[in-house]
């Protein structure tokens, strides 16, 4: 993502200062002050050093994961996810998919307080489930710790590449895609669907990006054999509010709002709490003068849940509020329900991209795993077949340097 901001002549968004605290339903369990050491010392005097050992646990395993820029950088492909992930770290890797976090972290020694109180709010800001979540996708999510965003919004990324490719882009919905054949090779049919009625047209290669399970796939595929059905699985629903108002800071222990010192607020596994995180949230742009909203103020806060919230709900979180939008959709693959790992390659020259947030979901995690097909279609039509799925890429790509 970062090469992508540079070769746009993006920027990355002005931070906002901002603190954050970990609620329980009841109290703040921890909070972040404006001072590192304080921070560090609260982080020892609750958990030990149970921070010290999630870091080296996360920061082995990304050490690791780096590799894949140096792979990719000399052409080399994997045409699954299991090759992708065991030339990165061997069959640990892919054991982090299957395995929770909770298991994972106790056996590194990290204690059980440190997994209930602080492991399970980000998961539950992050994913919106529990700490039952395969360790994979706490490990990318342990590392994105300091993230970013893009002046002007994140989706510059998509046009601004879309743009720079020329893409003829079909403004349709594909509702299938069919198998055919030309002169003994695979050549496949994409119907589509759009304001002007029906469409399709023929392609060499085809690159599948929506998701392929009962609850978000949405179109057939058809003359494949074996057919290429379903796959096993589900997503996550999450409900976004966005709240121009208000906060109820009496609800966190604050009667005096301005008093109130976090812009963050995560939450603890507890039955009682009717949401997942809420935080104060900022503009797509960010001018030099921009400040937050002083805590007695009206501001625009979004709210993470499971289920929309009621009016009810709304008033305990907020005195009074002007507006409520909320967007319901299904965020994450549901990481507990996961058997297997989607394939990469559907057919010959059919290739599927979203399996990768099975792995872990992220922007990041879709652009390695879009350049990862992009050179495995590239290796394969050209029949480079040494580029693809090599044994220690480590060794070879060093005598290559």
């Amino acid at each position: 993502m970062q090469d992508f901001v540079k070769i746009l002549g993006l920027k990355h968004r002005r931070d906002v200062a901002g603190k954050s605290a970990i609620f329980s339903g009841e109290h703040f369990i921890l909070e972040e002050t404006d001072w590192y050491l304080l921070n560090l010392f609260r982080l020892w005097w609750h958990y030990g050093i149970s921070f010290l050992r999630l870091q080296m646990w996360v920061e082995e395993v990304m050490e690791k994961f780096m590799r894949i820029y140096k792979y990719q950088a000399h052409g080399y492909a994997f045409s699954s996810l299991e090759e992708l992930l065991r030339s990165l770290g061997g069959d640990a890797f892919i054991n982090m998919t299957q395995r929770s976090v909770a298991e994972s972290l106790l056996e590194v020694g990290v204690t059980q307080r440190f997994v209930d109180d602080v492991i399970a709010a980000v998961l539950r800001s992050s994913y919106g489930q529990s700490v039952l979540v395969p360790a994979f996708p706490c490990h990318w999510r342990g590392a994105q710790g300091s993230t970013w965003a893009v002046e002007g919004g994140n989706k510059l990324v998509c046009s601004g590449l879309l743009k720079l490719t020329k893409a003829n882009v079909i403004a349709a919905r594909v509702t299938g895609i069919s198998l055919h054949s030309s002169e003994g090779r695979a050549l496949y049919q994409v119907h589509y669907e759009g304001s002007e009625g029906q469409g399709s047209a023929f392609y060499d290669m085809v690159v599948v990006t929506t998701p392929l399970h009962p609850s978000r796939s949405n179109f057939t595929f058809e003359n494949f054999e074996p057919p290429i059905a379903d796959f096993p699985g589900a997503f996550q629903p999450s409900v976004t509010s966005v709240v121009h108002g208000y906060l109820n800071s009496s609800y966190f222990g604050f009667p005096d709002p301005k008093l109130f010192p976090f812009a963050s607020i995560l939450t603890t596994d507890t039955p009682d709490l009717f949401f997942n995180a809420m935080d104060n949230i900022c503009p797509v742009n960010i001018s030099a003068a921009f400040r937050r909203k002083q805590p007695q103020e009206a501001a625009v806060w979004r709210v993470l849940s499971p289920q929309p919230l009621d009016k009810q709900q709304l008033k305990t979180l907020f005195r009074s509020y002007y507006s409520v939008q909320v967007t319901e959709w299904q965020t994450y693959p549901r990481y507990d329900a996961a058997k297997s790992l989607p394939p990469i390659v559907l057919h010959e020259n059919l290739f599927y991209l979203s399996g990768v947030e099975w792995v872990a979901s992220s922007m990041e995690m879709i652009a390695v795993a879009a350049k990862n097909v992009a050179l495995l279609a590239y290796n394969r039509w050209h029949q480079d077949l040494e580029k693809i799925d090599q044994k220690d890429l480590m060794h070879k790509v060093k005598t290559e340097l």
